[in-house]
């Protein structure tokens, strides 16, 4: 049985994180968030990064991050929401793993995002047209690495998971 590591990718606040942890478990892979592993390298939260670097200096990071993440084994990673803008990021992420795109309304992403201040995009006045924005131009990316897109408005964690392993059986992947 082959296995490989599982690259969740998403809109911010769509949940690839708690997710992530979940299905490492279930898994008994190693889970990395590709931001936190930004902030650990570099010894600053990613809204000081995008403060500092702007976003461009940030999407460099994140590119050295996903190059060097996606390389590992029986990892489940959970990338950043831009993280698909890179064509090397999306080169790596469809030929090192098995994608999952989690996938949710920008009502959803309103929702979960609302009192988060750790998303730097978001610091504005009308985040709805952010996110609606990012959609637009980061759907077709999703969809463009994805091997599976799962829905995750109204399905619990759980349940999310348990689509996520059962493909990966079907495909002899766990």
């Amino acid at each position: 049985m082959h296995k490989e590591s599982i690259f969740l990718v998403g809109p911010m606040g769509v949940g690839k994180s708690t997710v992530g942890r979940f299905l490492s478990e279930k898994l008994h892979y190693d889970f990395v968030d590709s931001d936190h592993e930004i902030e650990a390298k570099t010894g600053a939260t990613i809204p000081m990064i995008f403060d500092i670097e702007g976003e461009e200096g940030f999407r460099v990071r994140e590119a050295n991050v996903i190059d060097e993440l996606t390389q590992r084994t029986e990892t489940v990673l959970a990338t950043g929401g831009g993280a698909v803008l890179d064509p090397e990021n999306r080169r790596h992420l469809r030929s090192r793993g098995f994608v999952v795109y989690l996938k949710s309304s920008v009502d959803a992403l309103v929702q979960r995002t609302k009192h988060d201040r750790n998303r730097p995009l978001l610091q504005t006045d009308n985040p709805e047209q952010v996110l609606t924005d990012l959609m637009e131009k980061r759907d077709p990316l999703y969809m463009e690495v994805a091997d599976l897109v799962i829905e995750t408005e109204q399905i619990p964690v759980h349940r999310v998971v348990k689509q996520i392993v059962e493909k990966l059986e079907e495909e002899n992947l766990a």
